[in-house]
């Protein structure tokens, strides 16, 4: 029959109802066939009749619309000063961090040195993630040694 799709995108499920829509199928035989092109789990026959409607009142955007959540508290001057202050002491801690910048949470903070910053730790002390070119160098040196031996 038809090869089946595992996890397709949203945007691609919404353009296929966009297309069966302005084909006039029913939003029942639209759900039948994207179940039988993408699975049980693609999405409910509300949320395609919801998807129907949409279009059927004007909407030509099948991507989602942009959403206000809550801001976050990780703002680039923020970042800056965080920087400044991991470079001054390299064995910093979190617990530290927290006491320079009290107003912050120690999950914010974390999530700045780890995912903004790029840091990880390394026995006792954070160091960034990032390879330097002397690492590559070397390391494309050792795999060419090792591939002429």
């Amino acid at each position: 029959m038809f090869k089946t799709t595992a996890d397709p995108a949203d945007c691609e499920v919404r353009s296929v109802i966009q297309f069966l829509n302005a084909k006039k199928v029913k939003p029942a035989e639209i759900h039948r066939q994207l179940v039988e092109i993408y699975g049980e789990n693609v999405m409910i026959v509300g949320m395609v009749r919801k998807w129907v409607r949409q279009f059927n009142d004007g909407r030509t955007n099948i991507h989602d619309e942009a959403r206000s959540g809550r801001p976050s508290v990780a703002i680039d001057g923020l970042v800056a000063k965080v920087n400044e202050k991991t470079h001054e002491n390299s064995r910093f801690t979190i617990r530290i961090l927290c006491d320079e910048f009290s107003q912050i949470s120690k999950t914010v903070l974390h999530e700045i040195v780890t995912n903004r910053l790029n840091y990880r730790k390394l026995c006792s002390r954070w160091v960034p993630k990032m390879r330097t070119d002397v690492h590559k160098t070397k390391g494309l040196g050792s795999a060419l040694t090792f591939q002429l031996v």
